[in-house]
């Protein structure tokens, strides 16, 4: 599968990333994902790149910089030097001002270790105490200092996505991506404007939780005992109820037809369905725990959906998330 332009910048990203959110190592992210080793880090992300993945994303958030620094050892493990990949990661605007953005700027950069911030994002676009354009004009204000080479965003509306392109254009730049929620379980983009505003704009959606936490696998289906052992808050967060297992199962047991047709998993199949339906405009981090996850997501850059079974998922994708 071709490369596809991170919004109007000049990186070329393949159409699945990884997401290095359970890099993170003990602490609130425990309570989505098991915390892992470097070792198995490292092993991750030597899959991802076999598998052609170039491009990574990370955050402050995850365990303060410790996701950043896992994901960068394991580049250099792996003898990729810095400009070789994409690295994105985000501030976390949580009851800080925006004048955070430029303090904090450095703190990232060790945490990267000598790899570049090729993009940089803000977390979330509530819990700051500056609003939204003061963070903007921080963020370009990088972009003019060259400690930064583009500028997202994530969990923006598409109001908030316009605002944030009004400001940067003030300043000769771009809105390179908005990160939102996106999955055949999770389509609000298409509803709430954000999918149009991302078009019209040149925005790149990169899709977080593109496999609904694991639900789209088909495995919890398969064995719904597996429901069981996972932290109670990704039960309740991913719709692993009797009721969501039901509802999904339709779907589920087509991505299984369609996977069995191609000689892949259900998973495999949801992914290429998002990376396919939207054309160019989404692209996908799916996380990884093992290294297996990692090379089922990278072998989806070699899969492609007919345009009847892109329409047939979706018309069996339930009407809402």
């Amino acid at each position: 599968m071709r490369r596809r332009r991170l919004g109007a910048t000049e990186f070329e990203i393949t159409p699945i990333g990884l997401g290095c959110m359970q890099f993170a190592g003990p602490g609130l992210v425990e309570g989505f994902y098991p915390a892992i080793g470097q070792e198995t880090v490292t092993a991750i992300v030597g899959a991802a790149l076999a598998g052609g993945v170039n491009w990574f994303d990370t955050a402050e958030m995850y365990g303060k910089g410790a996701s950043e620094r896992a994901l960068t050892t394991g580049l250099r493990a792996h003898g990729v030097k810095p400009g070789e990949v994409m690295i994105a990661t985000k501030w976390t605007p949580t009851l800080r001002t925006a004048a955070s953005i430029g303090h904090t700027v450095g703190d990232r950069l060790a945490a990267l270790q000598g790899f570049p911030i090729d993009l940089h994002q803000i977390h979330q676009p509530v819990g700051s105490l500056s609003g939204i354009p003061r963070q903007v004009e921080a963020m370009a204000r990088l972009c003019r200092e060259g400690r930064i080479t583009a500028v997202g965003v994530s969990n923006f509306s598409a109001r908030q996505m316009r605002t944030a392109a009004v400001v940067l254009a003030a300043h000769g730049l771009t809105l390179a991506s908005n990160q939102v929620q996106i999955s055949l379980l999770h389509r609000d983009v298409e509803r709430d404007g954000t999918l149009r505003t991302a078009r019209e704009l040149g925005v790149t959606l990169i899709a977080y939780s593109p496999l609904r936490s694991g639900l789209l696998t088909g495995k919890f289906h398969e064995n719904p005992e597996l429901v069981r052992k996972l932290p109670r808050v990704r039960r309740l967060m991913g719709g692993f109820s009797p009721a969501g297992l039901k509802r999904t199962a339709p779907l589920v047991a087509e991505l299984n037809a369609i996977g069995k047709a191609y000689g892949v998993s259900a998973g495999q199949v949801a992914l290429a369905w998002l990376t396919g339906f939207y054309g160019d405009t989404v692209v996908a981090i799916p996380g990884a725990s093992k290294p297996r996850h990692v090379e089922e997501s990278a072998a989806v850059l070699d899969l492609e959906l007919t345009e009847r079974e892109l329409d047939r998922l979706a018309g069996l994708s339930p009407a809402r998330s």
